[in-house]
Order: C-alpha cells, then structure tokens, then sequence
C-alpha cells in the first residue's frame, strides 16, 4: 500500500483546494494518471499518478483545503489487483511508507483539454468524448448543474468554455461578486486567489516602502483606434530603458538588487474569484499586434482559469489598468521582490491651455508606485517621464 501526499506544487503555498478527484475508491490507475485536480493560489493544476494500482482510499472531498504533505490517496500496488505495480518510480519505498510528498511524473496544467465522455454515468477519459473541458470549467458545469455532452462548446478545437456553461445555464456573467454567497455574518475562508492576493498584500506592507507619484499623458496625438494597453505596455518598455532602475528585483534581506534588461510585464486583472496576474512575456521584443494577441489569449485563459502557473510568475514590472473600470489616480501595491508598478486610471477628457487658449483633450491619468529602499525619487521621475513621452507620440 502507498501513500501519496499533496505534493509542493512550486508556488510556495502551504496548501491548496481539491477541485476534482479523477478516479474513485476501487478504480484501477496507472503511472501518470491525472487522479485530481487542485486549485493553488493561481491556477488548476492536474495531479498525476506516481503508482499503478487500485485506489484504495481518498482522504480528502472535492471542495476541502488539504496541507502540503499531508495525505492525499492511498494506492493498493500489489500484484493481487491485475495491475503490474510501478517498480521503478517508486524505487527504494518500503511498502505502507508514504510518498514525500513531490511532483512525480507528467503534471499538465489545467489548460490541456480533458475530455467528459457523453456516456451518462461514465468517468472523465482521455478522448473519444464529445465535450472537451478544462478542470475549472468542469468544476463550475458540476455547480450550476450543467451537463457537459450536452453543451456545444465554442473554444479551440471545439473545448467548452466557462461563457458556455454560463450560457447553457443562464447563469449571470461573472462580476465582483462570488456566485456562492453566505449568509451575513458568516465568516468565509479566503480560498485561491483572494487568499494569495491577501498574503502578497501583507508581504508588501511588511517589505516594501512605497512611494507613489502621479501624472497625466496627453494623447489628443493619437491615431484614431489606438490599442491602449498595447500603448502602456511599449511605453513601460521606454521607461525601463530610459530608468532601468525600476524594472528587476531587489532583496531587503541582502540589500541587493537584480536589474533586468528582458520586459516581463504582469498584468493584474480581476476576476470573481480575486486578483489573478499573469504576464506578458518579452514586451521590448513585440509588435503591437503581438502584444494584442498575447493579452486576448491571458484574458481568456484567466477568465477561464486555465492560466498556467508559469505564465504568473518571474514578472519584471508591473501593470494595474484600473481605469478600465473607475477610478482616476490610485497608490499601487508592489509586490516583493519586483521593484515598481504602473496604474493607468480612466481616460479623461480635461482642459488644457493652448497658445492663449483652452482645448479638451483626452488624457490618461498615471501612478508610479515604487519602492524607496532601491529607488530614488529621481529615478521614479524620469522613469514616468520617459513613459509620459512615449504615450504622447503619435505612433
């Protein structure tokens, strides 16, 4: 008998939430298997199989917060089951030890398609099913009492996507809100995202010394449909060259800085379930149809939650485009290690004096939060300087 515990699934986290068990107590399993689905603080991830055996026991429910290192399943591995246990994998294990709790194995992210096969009754297999899904949109099928062979899905290659379930259930569009609410007054574990948002935000208050500056570009020199976040991201790139004090990493710890001459920009974008922040990979290097491209798939995938927790990490900068929704000017969390980030707030259209005169143009309001420990004010100026520059520039 083997026992395999939650395994550290590299972010970090001391936990994480069982979306999906895979297989059932009794169910014969191979090495690789995906047996569940976790949600971390950023994404879903698939957990695969280290064993070949029946399963023997699951210690934990879909929905329950499970500690890394503690016991996840239990697999009977001796050759009375008709399955050749896994030898190799498991080299060096006495049997009844349990697993040390590591990644073994193949362990795809929740972007790689399952497929729910169309026989009512019938286990999640690898193809020949008609509704291929990511876990997180299974998961929320399950909640809103959606069958998956009956929904014709409209993402790539045919998958499902969370706006077809939402679709086939006439459920509301995602908002601020979370779908499931509690009673008032009734205390709610902060779960996925919003308890990482929670711990990054903490991390900051207890790491960083923020100083926040603001300004406004002048865009009236814009071509007519112009790509504004494709703008911000270029003009971050002409503030990190012309200021490359704020585009990297810096350690209290050791008083030590890293500077990056690579633009990895995340991108906080909210969700109903929390903050999620994934990055646009190599923005000094693309065009901005490329870059349009790039952040159409991160929105969908993040709508989704089928980001994968590498797109979310290793960032160089930061951008908050909160004017996407309200708001004018705000102070900006930075999140340690990396060292600044940019808050874009609502375009307005405001007066300004022109040769003598007045003129309304629009402007889009801008705030730099930098942390003080590694930055000068007057880094941070010519930094938002050079962005300003770029944003004000006809092409």
């Amino acid at each position: 008998m083997k026992t395999f515990n939650l395994p550290d699934l590299g972010e970090g986290l001391q936990e994480a939430e069982i979306v999906n068990w895979h297989v059932a107590e009794g169910d014969d399993i191979k090495t690789d298997q995906p047996m569940l689905s976790v949600e971390t603080a950023k994404a879903v991830v698939e957990v695969p199989s280290p064993y070949s055996g029946r399963v023997a026991r699951l210690h934990a429910r879909e929905g329950d917060l499970v500690e890394v290192g503690k016991p996840l399943i239990d697999i009977d591995t001796g050759a009375g089951n008709g399955l050749k246990a896994d030898t190799g994998r498991a080299a060096g294990d006495q049997t009844g030890a349990a697993d040390s709790g590591t990644v073994v194995g193949s362990m795809p992210v929740s972007d790689e398609e399952l497929v729910e096969s169309a026989v009512a009754g019938s286990r999640r297999q690898r193809g020949g099913g008609k509704a291929k899904a990511a876990p997180a949109v299974r998961a929320l099928a399950k909640k809103v009492g959606v069958d998956l062979s009956r929904v014709a899905g409209s993402g790539k290659g045919g998958r499902v996507t969370a706006d077809d379930i939402r679709a086939a259930s006439a459920a509301p569009a995602p908002s601020r809100t979370p779908p499931v609410q509690l009673p008032p007054g009734t205390p709610e574990k902060l779960r996925g995202p919003r308890r990482a948002m929670a711990q990054s935000m903490t991390l900051s208050r207890s790491e960083v010394c923020p100083c926040t500056i603001f300004d406004d570009a002048d865009i009236s020199a814009w071509r007519p449909g112009e790509d504004i976040t494709a703008r911000l991201l270029r003009a971050i790139v002409a503030g990190c060259r012309a200021e490359p004090a704020l585009n990297g990493f810096y350690d209290g710890a050791s008083m030590s800085r890293q500077l990056e001459s690579r633009v990895d920009i995340a991108i906080a974008v909210d969700t109903p379930d929390g903050l999620i922040v994934p990055v646009v990979r190599g923005v000094e290097r693309k065009s901005a149809e490329a870059l349009r491209s790039d952040l159409d798939s991160l929105k969908e995938r993040t709508r989704n939650r089928t980001v994968a927790p590498e797109e979310m990490r290793d960032f160089t900068f930061t951008l908050s485009n909160f004017g996407m929704m309200a708001g004018r000017y705000a102070t900006p969390v930075v999140i340690p290690p990396t060292i600044a980030i940019l808050g874009s707030g609502g375009l307005r259209h405001d007066v300004v004096a022109v040769l003598g005169g007045v003129e309304t143009h629009p402007r889009i309001p801008l705030s730099l939060t930098f942390d003080h420990r590694c930055v000068t004010g007057g880094e941070a100026c010519r930094f938002l300087a050079a962005v300003i520059e770029d944003l004000q520039s006809h092409d």
